[in-house]
């Protein structure tokens, strides 16, 4: 269900090498450098804004912008991070939501791939209150192939946890997977996957949609 780590190295030489042919983009330029670190590089740069929201509002100002793109080693200008800082906080208010940024953030994606990534979280989320926990994967998600599973190395929980934690972000999990982890994680996958076939072909196997 997850990206496969030769899919994930693929996407990221894919990205080095339009980054070293640059680009004059600067969301370009930083989106390509999340994807230089595989499909969970968009979800990386997510927990290094999480960790700078001292507050916790959930929204970072020019400063705290300034210093994630910086130490999560993003090779911006100041005039670059100005350009991404204004261009997302349309409305002037001088801070910019968490999740509008990453939305932004995320490759293009048709809506058909939209619409599967919904249909995939919709299928695990049972309670339909927008999260994904174990108690939702229980009957949906089989772990009986599972390799420590079999050997009797890790429950059934123990599984689903693992399989939470692919989607969560590093450093932050909480057994829990909102829609927009989930989303931010198959932006990369799907990225990764030129072929629309193969992604549609690999969702609907994954999920049984």
């Amino acid at each position: 269900m997850a990206a496969t780590d030769r899919g994930s190295a693929e996407l990221a030489a894919k990205a080095k090498k339009q980054l070293a042919s640059g680009t004059k983009d600067p969301l370009e330029k930083l989106r390509l450098t999340c994807l230089s670190r595989g499909a969970s590089g968009i979800k990386g740069l997510g927990r290094q804004f999480r960790i700078i929201d001292d507050d916790g509002s959930k929204s970072l100002d020019r400063r705290e912008f300034f210093k994630g793109c910086t130490d999560f080693g993003a090779d911006l200008s100041k005039e670059e991070m100005e350009a991404i800082f204004t261009r997302i906080d349309k409305d002037g208010s001088g801070s910019l939501d968490f999740d509008e940024f990453l939305v932004a953030l995320r490759p293009p994606m048709s809506n058909a791939r939209r619409e599967l990534i919904t249909k995939a979280f919709q299928k695990l989320d049972k309670t339909r209150d927008g999260v994904i926990t174990v108690e939702d994967l229980k009957g949906v998600y089989n772990c009986k192939h599972h390799p420590k599973f079999r050997n009797g190395e890790w429950t059934e929980e123990d599984v689903f946890k693992e399989f939470l934690r692919t989607f969560e972000t590093p450093g932050d999990a909480d057994g829990t997977v909102t829609k927009e982890e989930f989303f931010n994680y198959y932006s990369g996958v799907s990225a990764s996957i030129d072929n629309d076939a193969y992604f549609d072909l690999m969702m609907r196997t994954a999920y049984k949609i």
